[in-house]
């Protein structure tokens, strides 16, 4: 029986008409992530070298709001962020403009997150 089979009835999976492919949470699969160019070593020699990033959740009396903040790991300064209601790319993409805006000169700047969808998002 070929990898494609399934079970001894004979059904093929894998096939056109199968089921997208999900990951472990159900949900699709995002778009690949890039290599880790930190490797655990969070040290810089410099200001705009290395940033890190991430996305907490607050609760609000009118419902929850996102904050996005980039970190530079030499100064430790928040060096740019972003507050929106809904947690899409965008909200990403407005912190790092944002930092990117406020301190110049960042070309050859490594920016690390936790590599989750809105860091992965086309």
């Amino acid at each position: 029986m070929s990898a494609r089979h399934g079970g001894s009835a004979g059904t093929t999976s894998g096939g056109p008409c199968s089921p997208k492919k999900r990951g472990k949470n159900g949900k699709r699969p995002g778009p690949p992530v890039h290599d880790d160019l930190v490797k655990r070593d969070f040290s810089a020699d410099d200001v705009n070298e290395l940033w890190l990033t991430d996305i907490t959740e607050h609760w609000t009396d009118e419902g929850k709001l996102y904050l996005c903040a980039i970190k530079d790991v030499f100064s430790a300064r928040i060096v740019g962020y972003s507050i929106s209601d809904r947690m899409k790319a965008r909200l990403a993409v407005n912190a790092l403009d944002n930092a990117a805006s406020r301190r110049g000169d960042v070309a050859g700047c490594i920016v690390h997150s936790d590599r989750g969808s809105q860091f992965r998002s086309r």
